[in-house]
């Protein structure tokens, strides 16, 4: 049996993994382990450790690597610290290869500890392009990676032209569209959707939101390359609700710099402005915030989810500023500044134009299979990397 180790460190991770986790579990030649921490840890940020364990996972290792502020200083800090605590983690473990995922912080921490302890280091959704510290993290963990698994032939090809060997880059698509495929195809069965309807009910604050008439889906983060301006940013989003004055489902910003900024301008407006119409969340179950992008006249923010699973559902999305720069999108989104006129004209384009053709660019729905079947086969990797041309 292979030990194959995963570590999840916030709820845009474990919808990018979960896949993965449960074919590695499945697989009659590996073994899963899995470490949970960071933000995935905090109730603040959803706990996503109790939906992780909802869905049946244990986890091997626990790792609190938070250090509370959300700036540019903690975030730096926070890497540091999970530096210093994902090794020991390891060497108990003793996990044949490494899983990472994506371009967060702590993406960077298991990547450079896993690199140095000679441990293969697997890494899914890179070679893509996009705005903020991302693009860079992103990048650096390509080349402490061994194994490769983009999620289509563009990104591949990025990472190839970073000097990585072809042989060790395999195209899989998106583990979060397997997800959102599953789930979606069970909502249209008929077999889910009262699932959405008694979470909304039982959690979040604010207004009461009816499922049954237009709504909007709103998710917005800090742009960690633009410290200091989030807080103007999220304002000129929610004047525009206002303006819109629409149903509206709206989850608390994620743990990166400038999170607080988010939080701070939600907070003011909440005190300030009349806000029957929207409802505020910490976090979604993946199955819930599917089958809302499947029902919602619109997705808005700077989410990825509305660029990835949003052109898989064909959901109409308005992408706020800078964040998804760069990213291969479909026909569902319309860029905008942050600037409230813009937000409001390109909602109403995008309600008036309505659901779009499912556009597959991110994954057909297979991705967690072929990357555990591909983990089963290959001969262990080779640690010492060299760059190629």
């Amino acid at each position: 049996m292979r030990k194959i180790c995963v570590v999840v460190g916030s709820r845009a991770n474990y919808s990018s993994i979960k896949s993965v986790m449960r074919a590695v579990r499945e697989h009659p030649e590996l073994e899963l382990l899995l470490v949970v921490g960071a933000s995935a840890l905090l109730d603040r940020f959803g706990a996503v450790i109790e939906v992780i364990q909802a869905d049946g996972f244990t986890p091997s290792a626990r790792v609190n690597m938070i250090i509370e502020g959300e700036t540019p200083l903690t975030m730096a800090k926070s890497t540091g610290l999970g530096l210093l605590e994902l090794p020991t983690i390891f060497d108990n473990l003793q996990p044949e290869v490494v899983i990472t995922v994506g371009d967060r912080f702590e993406t960077m921490a298991t990547a450079i500890a896993a690199a140095y302890m000679n441990i293969p280091l697997a890494h899914t959704m890179g070679g893509e392009v996009t705005g903020t510290i991302d693009e860079s993290i992103r990048h650096a963990v390509t080349k402490l990676a061994h194994i490769h698994f983009p999620a289509n032939r563009e990104a591949a090809e990025r990472i190839v032209k970073m000097g990585e060997e072809p042989a060790n880059v395999h195209v899989v698509g998106c583990p979060r569209i397997d997800l959102v495929a599953e789930i979606a195809e069970r909502y249209r069965a008929g077999q889910a959707n009262g699932s959405a309807a008694e979470f909304l009910a039982k959690e979040g604050v604010g207004g009461q939101v009816d499922l049954d008439k237009p709504f909007l889906l709103v998710s917005q983060h800090p742009v960690t390359t633009e410290f200091g301006e989030g807080e103007r940013q999220i304002t000129e989003t929610l004047m525009a609700l206002v303006e819109l004055d629409m149903p509206t489902i709206m989850l608390w910003p994620n743990a990166d710099a400038g999170s607080e900024d988010i939080a701070r301008g939600m907070r003011k407006f909440r005190e300030r402005y009349r806000h029957e119409h929207i409802r505020f969340y910490k976090n979604f179950p993946v199955e819930t915030f599917v089958g809302l992008m499947l029902r919602s006249a619109c997705l808005v923010g700077n989410s990825s989810a509305a660029v990835r699973e949003g052109a898989f559902l064909g959901a109409p999305a308005v992408n706020i500023g800078s964040r998804q720069a760069g990213r291969e999108r479909g026909g569902n989104v319309i860029d905008v500044d942050n600037d409230r006129a813009q937000i409001v004209a390109a909602v109403r384009r995008q309600m008036a134009a309505g659901r779009r053709p499912s556009e597959p660019i991110y994954g057909d729905g297979q991705a967690g299979r072929r990357i555990a079947d591909i983990l089963a086969a290959m001969p262990r990797p080779q640690v010492q990397k060299r760059i190629r041309y």
